[in-house]
């Protein structure tokens, strides 16, 4: 019995890793849209599928990142600003990719724009600061989705929303997580409204470890502690403050390989038999998912175990 299963087994990962190294036709004919590649993972995304010879409609935040990008690249790139916040913009946008494009169709849409912060306790957040979080790594996704989803279906194409494993696992207080947790419920639905129109959607979910902490983070986080009211920091108390930013914009957060997280991008969108879900990194996978699905009770004791407790904590 045993020998029959691992047998099956073995047959369907032989399977699987056959059918994703089956790799869709005339790909140099292909346009894809990439938000959010001033830097990070669109920008090497971009970079990356124009080695390719893809047609990269690449959106970036700033005139200096569009520059940048377009000189690091082929002729064949072309750039854009867009705000994902702004829907004037994300019109702007698509009429944009719509004179790209002509008639062919938009064959990816790769949801890449978003931020981090602000993050910390959520007692340390106001309602503004969740709200920009949700507007740049949830609506701003669906309103450039909305705009863009005639063309990607015209072209029969793929819709990539780059995620996190912080949407199935929350460790942080702050927008992040409810953005993704959102994004991934977003992109759950339009999986299986569009799979009748031949449109695919995929998850990228990196982890925290795949994600780069912006070198002014650390002092706008501790802007976030002297707005706080004075009861409020005594509260909690200076040392756990300075054991909180250790813990949020420590080394261990930097970024090792940024292709990690973009090759799963390509596969997704160059692949014949996409995934839905991309988790990305053996942390994620091994760590992350796994306590994703432990009894609160006992995800509450792993992740707080050994970690700073505020000044006044009565357990």
């Amino acid at each position: 019995m045993w020998l029959y299963l691992a047998a099956l087994l073995g047959f369907y990962f032989l399977r699987r890793w056959y059918r994703e190294r089956q790799t869709v036709d005339k790909l140099t004919e292909k346009y894809v849209f990439i938000t959010g590649c001033d830097s990070g993972f669109g920008n090497q995304l971009a970079r990356q599928l124009d080695a390719r010879g893809m047609r990269v409609l690449a959106a970036c935040f700033t005139q200096k990142g569009a520059e940048l990008l377009e000189r690091a690249t082929s002729e064949r790139l072309k750039t854009t600003i867009l705000d994902v916040t702004s829907t004037e913009s994300i019109a702007a946008a698509t009429e944009w990719v719509k004179g790209c494009t002509d008639k062919k169709g938009l064959w990816g849409l790769v949801n890449n724009a978003g931020i981090l912060y602000p993050i910390g306790p959520n007692e340390w957040m106001t309602k503004a600061d969740f709200a920009k979080v949700l507007e740049v790594n949830l609506l701003g996704p669906i309103d450039v989705t909305l705009h863009l989803l005639p063309l990607v279906r015209k072209a029969q194409g793929r819709v990539v929303n780059v995620s996190s494993i912080a949407g199935r696992f929350a460790y942080c207080g702050g927008g992040y997580s409810p953005s993704k947790f959102g994004l991934e419920a977003f992109s759950d639905t339009l999986r299986r409204d569009l799979r009748p129109f031949g449109v695919s959607v995929s998850i990228i979910e990196p982890s925290g470890f795949n994600t780069k902490i912006n070198e002014d983070a650390s002092g706008s986080f501790g802007n976030v502690w002297s707005k706080l009211p004075a009861e409020i920091r005594e509260l909690y108390g200076e040392k756990y403050f300075r054991n909180i930013s250790k813990t949020f914009f420590g080394a261990k957060w930097e970024k090792k390989n940024l292709s990690l997280v973009t090759d799963c991008m390509e596969h997704a969108l160059t692949a014949c038999y996409p995934r839905s879900r991309y988790a990305v990194g053996w942390d994620a996978k091994l760590v992350y998912i796994p306590l994703s699905y432990l009894p609160a009770s006992i995800v509450d004791y792993i992740v707080t175990y050994g970690s700073p407790k505020p000044d006044k904590a009565l357990y």
